[in-house]
């Protein structure tokens, strides 16, 4: 594997973008094992509900404090 300096940034937005669809993957089939009578789409109901809300991500991933650069929608 290349080292983070050697990449592009078109090659490092690729490999956030493959990890963010195995993220999606696996949390789908999570989902899947928790609720085994829900349907297909129950499940996809349930995958954007976790994407648009993630307990203990509320403000995203990071550590500190929110920014608030962008106005909040009411």
């Amino acid at each position: 594997m290349e080292r983070d300096d050697e990449l592009t940034p078109l090659e490092k937005m690729q490999i956030t973008l493959d990890l963010f669809e195995a993220s999606v993957a696996i949390q789908r089939q999570n989902l899947r094992r928790s609720h085994p009578s829900a349907t297909e789409a129950e499940i996809e109901d349930l995958l954007v509900a976790w994407l648009q809300h993630r307990p203990g991500a509320e403000h995203g991933d990071a550590e500190g404090r929110p920014a608030s650069r962008f106005p909040q929608e009411p």
